[in-house]
């Protein structure tokens, strides 16, 4: 099974480099049904993994000079407390068995229900076809602050930074869209700038582990070093391959692991 999921996180790496997000969002579900990791461990390796592969695509935005500085200081900073906090202080504290409504949920199953409807509003955001406002150039000084304002920004980081400290995903295919429609960034930069984002969240999140879990590190290196393979070969056929058409089809796909997950959590 180690060596199922460190194929199947080759093709995440693959997936993230060809259409720039979304790929993520399959590393718990490979880290509990593929490696039999429980649901808290899987994300905490999940934000370790993400941040390590996140930081190597960014870096290749940075040298085109597509990450937003300004946007990541108003919209970072929020959510890496937040993302911190959650991992440190909420996670660790959260009952082995919750007590809901009558009925009694365990935190695996917990996380797990979450996870899925995140996976669903995923594969719901890729598969749509989405009309961004692309800007042919958006120099470091033509920044536009969101017309909504500052304290908006902030909340929205703050949701992001909750959803990454529970459930372990980057949530590009949420930052992505914050970043062009609040924060007025072209298409490219806002792909940059989530990717610089996401790997701030997930490292600092992870960081709020130590402490409170014991880390296999050698299997985390092995699995993030795979992934990095991944989206560096991806990025380098990025050129050949059709993302907007990659991106429905993966959608699709991600749809179906959404149901399973929710199926195998709830009803079997």
């Amino acid at each position: 099974m180690i060596i199922a999921g460190c194929i199947a996180f080759l093709i995440i790496g693959l997936i993230l480099g060809l259409i720039g997000g979304g790929g993520s969002i399959l590393g718990v579900p490979v880290l509990v049904y593929v490696m039999g990791y429980s649901a808290d461990e899987a994300t905490s390796y999940s934000l370790f993994i993400v941040g390590a592969t996140s930081l190597v695509g960014a870096i290749t935005y940075l040298k085109k000079g597509n990450i937003s500085v300004e946007a990541i200081l108003q919209f970072a900073i929020a959510s890496l407390v937040t993302v911190f906090c959650v991992r440190k202080f909420i996670m660790p504290n959260i009952p082995s068995e919750i007590s809901f409504v009558g009925f009694e949920i365990s935190k695996h199953m917990l996380i797990m229900v979450l996870f899925s409807l995140l996976i669903l509003a995923s594969s719901i955001s890729m598969i749509k076809k989405k009309t961004y406002n692309r800007i042919n150039e958006v120099k470091w000084d033509e920044f536009a602050k969101s017309p909504l304002g500052l304290p908006f920004v902030i909340l929205l980081g703050i949701t992001v930074g909750f959803i990454t400290g529970f459930v372990g995903a980057g949530g590009g295919f949420i930052i992505v869209p914050v970043l062009i429609f609040f924060l007025r960034l072209n298409f490219k930069k806002a792909i940059g700038t989530s990717l610089c984002i996401i790997a701030l969240n997930s490292l600092i999140g992870f960081t709020g582990n130590l402490g409170h879990q014991k880390m296999d590190w050698l299997m985390l290196m092995i699995i993030s070093a795979i992934c990095i393979v991944g989206i560096l070969l991806g990025s380098l056929l990025s050129s050949k391959v059709s993302s907007q058409k990659l991106k429905p089809a993966f959608g699709w796909f991600t749809l179906v692991v959404g149901i399973f997950v929710l199926i195998k959590e709830t009803l079997l």
